[in-house]
């Protein structure tokens, strides 16, 4: 049977508190006490309990991350980084999955993080100002992925000038007729992804004297599902659009295999450009705008954990990472040809 705490201060001949005292490496224990202690846990191979310890701290040693839907893969990316960073400083995760507008409700009117946790982060939720005020109210330092909030850490990419990067790269190979695969605004979810990239996509439009057409922008929920019924609809047009911009990579592929399936080409009929670099985006040869998915987690528990450790230096701050255009296939038939003409309208 292992041994207890009790049995470490009986061989040492000292009090349950010195002994955890000694342990945690208080200094208000003499030195001959404290190697005393700790021959006599030797001795036993006594093993701490984390559970104690963190109690005897006044901590959790966790972190509650709080995401809209576990199963998809941008947020299982966000939390396998988040995760990753926590377990190497000794501390848990703990996983609130909202799943709906109900779920997001009753998360935000309960908080049942309150007390169970020493930091929050809150991935891709355009909050409220009853939210914000919530979270505020936990006293705690509070990480938002995805958006910037006063008085927040935040860690985010700059959605809007992806968006615009992507029909940007569309413009530039003659595209005129651009559809948008997106999102719902509407959501009651809000997610803050499809109001800055529809953001981004209407502004590059305009910018280059192309006038935003609503019947050219579908709905695509995020899903391959949705991506592939909103380019059937796109396709029924009685003028379909020559290029598609996607809003994540996953319902780019379903718009390709509906191109596909309707015995049309990519990108040769149709361009299609996706967001993200999903891990299969280089296997179907989609064009994307790369962003650092796991990074942006990383570096948010990163920036909470510092400010657990040195809550006076650690100031909240946003950082906003850098996203990239990787030119594949579905905009243009090889790397060299597109090298080509950016070089000649440089």
């Amino acid at each position: 049977m292992a041994a207890s705490i009790e049995d470490v201060a009986k061989l040492a001949g000292v009090s349950i508190a010195t002994v955890s005292r000694s342990l945690r490496g208080l200094p208000d224990v003499a030195a001959a006490t404290r190697d005393k202690v700790l021959a006599a846990a030797r001795e036993l191979d006594y093993v701490a309990s984390p559970f104690a310890a963190r109690l005897a701290s006044g901590r959790s040693s966790t972190i509650g991350v709080v995401v809209p839907f576990v199963h998809r893969w941008f947020f299982a990316e966000v939390l396998g980084a988040v995760e990753s960073v926590l377990s190497q400083s000794g501390f848990d995760l703990l996983l609130h999955n909202l799943g709906s507008s109900e779920g997001r409700e009753q998360f935000f009117s309960i908080l049942p993080v309150r007390k169970r946790v020493d930091a929050v982060v809150v991935v891709s939720l355009a909050l409220t100002e009853d939210e914000v005020e919530a979270l505020k109210s936990l006293e705690l330092p509070i990480g938002v992925l995805g958006a910037a909030h006063p008085g927040f850490f935040s860690v985010r990419i700059d959605d809007v000038a992806a968006a615009q990067t992507a029909v940007e790269h569309l413009v530039g190979l003659g595209h005129r007729r651009i559809a948008l695969i997106g999102g719902d605004t509407d959501d009651p979810m809000r997610f803050t992804p499809p109001h800055h990239r529809l953001t981004g996509f209407r502004d590059a439009l305009i910018s280059h004297g192309i006038t935003p057409d609503e019947s050219l922008e579908r709905l695509g929920y995020f899903t391959v599902e949705g991506g592939e019924a909103a380019m059937v609809q796109l396709l029924g047009l009685p003028e379909r659009p020559t290029a598609v911009f996607a809003e994540s990579d996953e319902m780019a592929y379903g718009a390709m295999r509906a191109i596909r399936r309707a015995g049309l080409r990519v990108p040769a009929d149709i361009a299609v450009i996706g967001f993200d670099d999903h891990q299969t985006a280089g296997l179907l040869d989609l064009t994307t705008i790369r962003q650092p998915v796991a990074e942006q987690g990383a570096k948010l528990a990163a920036m909470l954990l510092a400010s657990l450790t040195n809550p006076d230096s650690a100031q909240p701050s946003d950082v906003v990472m850098e996203t990239e255009l990787v030119v594949r296939g579905s905009t243009v038939a090889s790397a060299s040809e597109y090298a080509d003409t950016t070089a000649a309208t440089s």
